[in-house]
């Protein structure tokens, strides 16, 4: 049996071994460019979209690059069993848990609490009405609502999880948020200066709209120090839901979009079956990042808390890259301008809601 078996897994491992060899040659270079590139067009005209460009946009880029090659060479399915996306999504995102400390948003962030949890349930029910009335599949609708509502590719990912969405709609989904979130870092602090809003309300307002941590930390750098620590509350804030949407999603799907059984037992399994395992290690590390920096010095919880913001920038990178590896265009092709179309709408609704909930809450 062993002399069967062997032969023809032997090929296989070696493949999925040089499979992860790719996906590591590229984030490698995808890592290098997000530090190089504001480094080179530092005093360019080109400095402020140097600056910008965050590292999911090389990551994804590089990998749909591969992609194509790969393709085109006829070695891409041979590859595939080292593009291990939900692995390192997994993994990545329990490390984001790492970085919310919950003591913080229990003591300074009552306003922003009550902003995402109103913030969420406008925009996100919007675009899930919106969606619906659109046509969009439900899973599609589900990624795209909670990435517009939340904390974009971070909610995406946990949705997909909950929905068991296709890759090709998660890739459509984080696409969606790089392109949109790009041109808010230098449009929202304009806008907040043109309106001469309190820099309490500019962040408040930043930090509930722009879908993406890294591009809120740019936004709310250019528009002052008080808006860049509100923003900064106010989306770890919205961050910390992302758990209670994934359970939430997880039993719509399983009891009213995708019911297959009626007795209670086979209702519980379902919900455990289809429930995102991650999301309880998100919370566990949110619990013990919370506790650690109780217990230890800050310097040494800053430079612990350091290392593992890296780790997950590591392996969100490598996600974004097997993203853009994995990804198969014909099945997105059928859905047209309509997820566009939603994200769009759902984004200015972000807009105007954030800024009214900002001006009601920290004016």
């Amino acid at each position: 049996m062993a002399t069967t078996t062997t032969p023809r897994r032997s090929p296989a491992l070696a493949w999925a071994g040089l499979g992860v060899l790719v996906v590591l040659a590229l984030a490698a270079l995808a890592h290098y460019l997000s530090a190089a590139v504001p480094e080179l067009t530092k005093g360019t005209a080109l400095a402020g979209i140097g600056a910008s460009v965050e590292f999911p946009v090389y990551a994804i880029l590089l990998g749909l690059l591969g992609n194509l090659v790969l393709t085109g060479t006829g070695l891409r399915d041979r590859l595939a069993g080292g593009f291990r996306t939900e692995f390192f999504i997994k993994t990545g995102l329990v490390l984001l848990g790492a970085s919310i400390n919950l003591a913080v948003i229990v003591r300074a962030a009552g306003p922003a609490i009550v902003q995402s949890l109103l913030l969420i349930t406008i925009v996100f029910g919007f675009s899930w009405w919106l969606g619906g009335r659109l046509g969009l599949e439900d899973k599609l609708r589900a990624l795209l609502s909670s990435a517009v509502a939340i904390c974009g590719v971070s909610a995406a990912i946990a949705a997909a999880g909950a929905v068991q969405a296709k890759k090709e709609q998660l890739a459509y989904s984080a696409s969606l948020v790089i392109v949109f979130a790009l041109p808010s870092i230098f449009v929202l602090p304009w806008a907040a200066a043109a309106l001469g809003l309190p820099d309490e309300v500019a962040g408040a307002w930043i930090g509930g709209n722009i879908d993406t941590t890294a591009a809120v930390t740019a936004a709310g750098t250019l528009t002052g120090e008080k808006a860049l620590e509100i923003a900064t509350i106010v989306k770890v804030t919205q961050n910390a839901l992302l758990g209670v949407v994934a359970v939430a999603l997880t039993a719509y799907f399983t009891l009213k979009v995708e019911r297959s059984g009626t007795t209670d037992h086979s209702v519980a399994r379902g919900l455990w079956q289809r429930f995102p395992k991650f999301v309880l290690g998100f919370l566990a590390a949110s619990v013990l990042t919370t506790v650690y920096i109780g217990l230890v010095p800050a310097a040494e919880s800053k430079a612990a808390l350091g290392v593992a913001n890296d780790l997950r920038t590591w392996f969100l990178i490598l996600a974004f890259v097997s993203i853009g590896l994995e990804f198969r265009a014909g099945a997105l092709r059928a859905a047209g301008w309509r997820p566009v179309g939603v994200f769009g709408a759902a984004t200015v609704v972000n807009i105007v809601a954030a800024l009214g909930l900002a001006l009601l809450l920290f004016g």
